[in-house]
């Protein structure tokens, strides 16, 4: 490759990183101008580990012929299981792991053998070159377990690689690492702040809204729920259990929550406060129901789950309330809290605490029934008024008919 194109593609490397392209498109433009270049690429897969929750990184592959396979895999923990340990211990990427190299070869139109499984797999499927890098970072430059960005690139052609192709290959993967780092960081920021502060909370953070003070009026179903008996059960409870416990019963609630629709806001305890964005209030209260309807199945499933393995189970309280509240930072000049405040949040509160001695399951109050839509209200009904603390005026509260829900 001459210096000339070498430039060409470095240059639209680094333009395309700073535009923010994603890490399959900024793959799939090296591919394809490496390969109007001349060298005879076939295959390619970039592998990134990444900072998430559940998955430990993102491999993107692009292939010439463009067959249906999907550019993005997400995967899980190398050492989820002795079989998935065992297959990274015998791949190329883990062999220049362990041995500080940074380019492995293997031609077999050569005569190379291909002593690796994935290698031998590609031969079998018609490649004949094969080769693998890995650009480190340095501490200061790991986030989380992305430490560094493997490579993989493969050719069909009779006689492999030439020793030219390769060469500029190691001279332009910089660049293209680095571009791709600057995508996985960004990604690694949205999954950091959905996860710790919310879907939207997180994205209002990213698009800049950091400032202390800074706040959006906003109507809003309101959702408090937190366990019940849970102080009990965590006295009496092996400390080893209560960590998993919570998670079970989070698991339940949260996903019913973000398959409806609404954002989970705070996580406190056993007890999750969370908001269904109202800019059409009946939508919203019937979404909040339905989530509900959603968490009391699940929590059944665990505890039906739970029980067989001999484990303390649970249910869960739940308080619904519609209003206005005040969305954004609160906090001190270097710690702040992208939440909700105001009267609604306490009047939520309060409902949820009133669960106990209403002996329901479920309270909401009069604003969000008169928000709901109307054809839900014959599953709907009056429990009394009471005095919630805080609150001049006793509040009439309603639940939902048991066997209609």
């Amino acid at each position: 490759m001459n210096p000339e194109t070498l430039v060409a593609i470095r240059s639209w490397v680094t333009d395309a990183g700073l535009t923010g392209m994603q890490e399959n498109d900024l793959l799939r433009g090296f591919a394809e101008r490496i390969r109007a270049a001349g060298t005879p690429i076939n295959r390619a897969i970039l592998v990134v580990d990444t900072l998430h929750p559940v998955h430990e990184g993102r491999a993107f592959r692009w292939r010439s012929d463009q067959k249906h396979e999907s550019e993005i895999v997400e995967y899980g923990r190398s050492n989820a299981s002795e079989e998935d340990a065992a297959n990274w211990r015998r791949s190329p990427f883990y062999q220049l792991l362990e041995s500080g190299e940074t380019v492995l070869r293997r031609n077999m139109a050569r005569g190379d053998s291909p002593d690796f499984p994935v290698i031998e797999k590609m031969r079998n499927e018609g490649q004949t070159d094969y080769v693998v890098m890995v650009q480190r970072f340095t501490e200061a430059g790991t986030v989380g377990e992305m430490d560094c960005i493997y490579s993989a690139w493969s050719t069909d052609a009779p006689e492999g690689f030439l020793d030219g192709d390769v060469d500029s290959l190691v001279d332009l993967m910089p660049t293209l690492a680095l571009a791709v780092k600057c995508a996985s960081l960004f990604r690694i920021a949205g999954t950091l702040v959905e996860t710790y502060l919310g879907r939207d909370a997180g994205k209002r953070v990213l698009d800049g809204r950091i400032e202390r003070g800074t706040a959006d009026k906003v109507s809003a179903v309101l959702w408090w729920s937190d366990l019940r008996g849970f102080t009990g059960i965590s006295d009496t409870a092996a400390p080893e259990q209560i960590m998993p416990m919570l998670n079970d019963y989070a698991e339940a609630i949260i996903s019913s929550i973000h398959d409806e629709g609404g954002d989970v806001l705070k996580l406190i305890g056993d007890g999750i406060l969370a908001v269904f964005e109202a800019s059409d209030p009946a939508r919203a209260c019937q979404c909040a129901l339905q989530a509900a309807t959603a968490a009391r199945a699940r929590i059944e499933a665990v505890n039906g789950r739970r029980s067989a393995q001999d484990l303390p189970i649970t249910d869960a309280y739940l308080a619904l309330h519609f209003g206005d509240v005040f969305y954004g930072n609160i906090g001190s000049l270097e710690r702040l809290d992208f939440t909700v405040i105001g009267p609604s949040v306490n009047m939520v509160n309060r409902i949820a605490t009133m669960c106990r001695s209403a002996e329901r399951k479920v309270l909401l109050s009069s604003n969000f029934v008169e928000a709901a839509p109307q054809h839900l209200h014959g599953d709907i009904v009056s429990v009394g008024r009471f005095a919630l603390r805080g609150f001049a005026d006793p509040q009439e509260l309603f639940t939902i008919i048991p066997s209609a829900r």
